[in-house]
């Protein structure tokens, strides 16, 4: 896996603490008590390292997507 860009949608806000490890990363809040994580990820190890953080931080994740670029 090299450079590729994920949808990582959370159940609730995120406290800065945590938005602060997803540099590059869009934020986006949304009316329904989610959040969604739009950024790219240098490999998979980087991809568990904040899926793992999440976890610790006992964030519920509803989904992560694969978000296909123009060679996908």
């Amino acid at each position: 896996m090299g450079t590729e860009r994920f949808d990582i949608l959370v159940r609730g806000d995120l406290p800065p603490i945590i938005v602060e490890e997803f540099v590059g990363f869009d934020v986006v809040r949304t009316g329904s008590g989610s959040t969604h994580l739009l950024g790219t990820v240098p490999d998979q190890g980087r991809l568990v390292g904040l899926l793992e953080l999440l976890h610790g931080f006992d964030v519920e994740i509803e989904s992560v997507t694969h978000v296909p670029g123009r060679d996908d």
